[in-house]
């Protein structure tokens, strides 16, 4: 059973990590306190573990002037079959990207985030990690395949 507790640390787990992103400070050792050493991340851009993650993360925010990143509804769950050592966590997010170009058109992305996570003695870290993009709107980085737009579906009657 997830407590009350694991649900607030998860959460703060999630904000701080896109907050991080927008702040840019990736002093060495910034993702210490957000992926285990072996962390495997899935984004629009690729796949990446360990150390290399965190390069690429670096390296994709440095494409943009400017970045905001918002997650909400974040959904924490651990798993009782490990003592509560194992989670996971899945939040709605967005973003918006000025391009380091400044003539180049503002990007705009949301979609879904999905983590399994591994309590360490200091706190919840990810240890896998999915970013996947659902929209996007304006001109998306080198690299990235733009998102079609969805058509919302019509409403089921009966």
């Amino acid at each position: 059973m997830t407590t009350q507790t694991d649900q607030t640390e998860i959460t703060a787990l999630v904000d701080r990590f896109f907050r991080a992103l927008d702040a840019r400070e990736f002093t060495p050792g910034w993702a210490d306190g957000f992926l285990t050493p072996d962390a495997r991340m899935k984004t629009p851009l690729g796949t990446a573990e360990g150390a290399a993650a965190v390069r690429a993360t670096e390296e994709a925010l440095g494409r943009y002037d400017r970045t905001q990143h918002l997650a909400s509804g974040v959904v924490a769950d651990t798993d009782e079959g490990t003592d509560g050592a194992a989670g996971t966590a899945r939040a709605s997010w967005n973003a918006l990207m000025v391009h380091v170009h400044h003539d180049a058109t503002l990007f705009q992305v949301g979609g879904v985030f999905e983590a399994e996570l591994t309590r360490t003695g200091d706190g919840w870290r990810f240890a896998r990690m999915a970013v996947r993009a659902v929209w996007t709107q304006g001109r998306p980085p080198a690299g990235v395949a733009r998102t079609p737009a969805r058509q919302p579906s019509a409403p089921r009657v009966g």
